[in-house]
């Protein structure tokens, strides 16, 4: 797992180049900020944070800087640079990483009125990170499946009647989550089960969630384990009849969501506009527009969802255990590579 391994083997980070969250050629948008502001080093694709970026950047008239890479190398970046680092903020794909960064005593403590802008299940007990989005595992099915035959949980793909049909992704980050996911919730004994069991169904291996979708959607395999929001962006792109259909299993952690998190160095010089940042993301307008664009579940109170975005937040369950803890996500990979899926 790039999170695990960056971090728990201190692997030298990819030289990132800092740079803005738009172009100047692109046309149009706000104003260019007057000042320069606050650091951010962002796990999150321009795409997915871009608008964010420039809604606090017009409200507060300080240019971000922005340091984009692959989540894993990014957190590794930070605990090589200790106190050292140039950055103010950490926006996380996944849990791990913060949770590694956090683990090294990076983080500040956020400011209370930042942490009870999301429910307690979807921030740090400890006060050091506050999740902004959620991405929820599903299965996605083609038109070659009915509803009523998908099952009541993930576990039960390894049965025969889903043999060589099903797509997964094993280096992928999310699957590494929901696998120790299951370990905190079933123990290690129904994980390798399952793990095994997969790969002894002959689960088709792809290199993440995008490959499987369109695997789906051209035929090659009937089902697979994706985040949900994979479809639903492809829906928003080429119509309602894209072949490819989300259910999120009632069982077995089938619909377990994942956090994009957000956290603030205490190496900043800048703590009190990185505040205002995180409070920028959580704002209605923002979190508004990631739902919007990339289809992703809004953690902030009062917050409605997209309208594609049928199933309510409550009904997806928050991991139990602490999927932040970089111990066992290093367990996760052992476990994986014992079962033969990595």
């Amino acid at each position: 797992m790039r999170v695990a391994l960056s971090v728990a083997l201190a692997a030298t980070a990819t030289a990132l180049g800092a740079c803005s969250a738009t172009s100047p050629d692109s046309g149009g948008g706000p104003p260019e900020p007057s000042e320069q502001g606050i650091t951010l080093y962002s796990g999150r694709i321009p795409s997915a944070i871009g608008g964010a970026i420039d809604m606090y950047e017009a409200k507060a008239d300080r240019d971000v800087q922005v340091r984009f890479g692959d989540t894993g190398d990014l957190a590794a970046t930070l605990v090589e640079e200790g106190d050292n680092s140039p950055a103010d903020v950490f926006f996380a794909q996944e849990p791990g990483a913060i949770g590694a960064v956090a683990a090294r005593g990076l983080l500040a403590k956020l400011p209370r009125d930042v942490l009870d802008r999301v429910p307690p299940q979807y921030r740090d007990p400890e006060g050091g990170w506050v999740g902004i989005t959620g991405r929820a595992r599903c299965i996605a099915y083609g038109p070659d499946v009915s509803r009523s035959e998908l099952p009541p949980s993930p576990l039960d793909l390894t049965g025969a009647r889903w043999k060589g049909r099903v797509g997964w992704s094993p280096a992928s980050d999310s699957l590494q989550q929901y696998v120790t996911a299951l370990r905190l919730r079933y123990g290690d004994d129904v994980a390798s089960d399952w793990l095994e069991g997969m790969v002894a169904n002959d689960a088709v291996d792809y290199p993440d969630n995008v490959a499987i979708r369109d695997a789906i959607a051209n035929g090659e395999i009937e089902v697979g384990l994706i985040n949900h929001y994979y479809v639903a962006q492809a829906i928003a792109a080429e119509g309602p009849d894209y072949p490819v259909s989300v259910y999120f299993p009632p069982a077995g952690l089938g619909s377990l969501l994942l956090l994009a998190s957000a956290g603030v160095l205490q190496s900043s010089d800048r703590k009190e506009e990185a505040f205002d940042f995180l409070r920028s993301l959580l704002s209605p307008e923002s979190q508004r527009y990631f739902t919007s664009s990339s289809k992703e579940y809004p953690l902030a109170e009062g917050v409605k969802p997209d309208p594609t975005l049928t199933v309510p937040l409550s009904g997806i369950p928050a991991p139990r255990g602490n999927l932040n803890d970089i111990t066992q996500i290093q367990a996760t990979i052992e476990l994986m590579q014992d079962a033969g899926a990595l």
